[in-house]
């Protein structure tokens, strides 16, 4: 429990305008909350939301110490009310999430609150599984990535022992991920592998694509299957052999097969003509695939996740089951 006293050039405010300068991190519907269910009290008293606060009164809080602390990136997801998350599988040590297309992943120039990550932290800490009051450095975090505008599964520790074994074997390329992707035109043959050199333009946060080595390239090979073929589209799985940085859209390009709807390395044309601004490409499937020892997740050997859903698979190619 904290205590105020109410000074002079505070009086005449509203005790939730007050509140809300006091703890910038508590959500102003959280707020409301504490106010109703007399978490909040002036002079030992119940309290209306709209009431002037008067020199001297003492208001008791009974919040979390948390909620009082200045906002700073590792703390925002406190602001967070009401966490939205699509949730594949969750347990002790990890949560699979099914990302929406348009959600960032962390925080970025753009955007430092509603990200993906910061959705999980609120969401476990309202479950109280976790709290930062609780831990020296650990924080659930983000075991892989994917771009603003793609969408699919992401892999989120909750522990540091989950995390140390999740990113070995994502670096040993002991999981499996697959990825589905609406493509300009028709592959031939409509089965096979994509390779190239992929060069990475930090500035423009783009890649050329070389089909043949050049400095600083770095060699890509993708491995596809065309599932569908539909008015001028077609739906394509796709596999990472290596993970570089818009390894598929860029590849695909390349081949001159573009994604649909995709800004960076599509047909603006043709975008434009199906009304698409992001591209359609989805995390669909993943497999823990482990050869070693995967000591606490060991029971996750073999486990295999697919997303069943995607909008612009049911939009483009109806009836298609992946």
């Amino acid at each position: 429990m904290r205590e105020f006293t109410i000074q002079k050039n505070d009086a005449g405010q509203r005790l939730d305008r007050f509140l809300s300068k006091t703890m910038p991190l508590l959500p102003p519907a959280l707020l409301q909350k504490y106010i109703r269910i007399k978490r909040v009290k002036c002079n030992g008293a119940r309290c209306q939301r709209d009431q002037r606060l008067q020199e001297g009164d003492v208001l008791q809080l009974y919040i979390n110490d948390e909620f009082f602390e200045q906002p700073r990136e590792d703390n925002l997801f406190l602001t967070l009310f009401q966490p939205k998350l699509t949730i594949l599988y969750e347990d002790e040590n990890i949560l699979l999430a099914d990302k929406r297309p348009g959600l960032v992943v962390h925080a970025d120039e753009t955007e430092k609150v509603n990200t993906l990550i910061n959705h999980i932290q609120a969401y476990l800490y309202q479950k109280r599984e976790w709290n930062p009051k609780w831990e020296n450095s650990f924080a659930p975090a983000l075991c892989n990535r994917i771009d603003r505008n793609t969408g699919g599964i992401v892999i989120a520790a909750k522990n540091a022992q989950a995390l140390r074994i999740l990113t070995a074997k994502i670096r040993d390329r002991e999981i499996t991920k697959k990825y589905l992707c609406a493509v300009l035109g028709q592959l031939s043959p409509p089965e096979g592998s994509l390779e190239c050199f992929l060069l990475k333009d930090e500035k423009k946060k783009q890649v050329a694509v070389y089909h043949r080595p050049v400095p600083g390239g770095k060699s890509a090979k993708t491995l596809y299957r065309t599932l569908q073929t539909r008015d001028g589209l077609s739906l394509v799985e796709a596999e990472l052999l290596t993970g570089r940085t818009h390894q598929i859209r860029a590849s695909f390009a390349g081949a001159g097969h573009p994604l649909l709807g995709d800004g960076k390395y599509g047909r603006g044309d043709i975008n434009r003509k199906y009304g698409e601004t992001r591209q359609a490409l989805y995390s669909c499937y993943l497999r823990f695939d482990f050869q070693t020892d995967a000591g606490i997740l060991e029971y996750l050997r073999g486990r295999e996740f697919r997303v069943d859903r995607i909008p612009f698979v049911e939009k483009y190619f109806p009836g298609n089951h992946m």
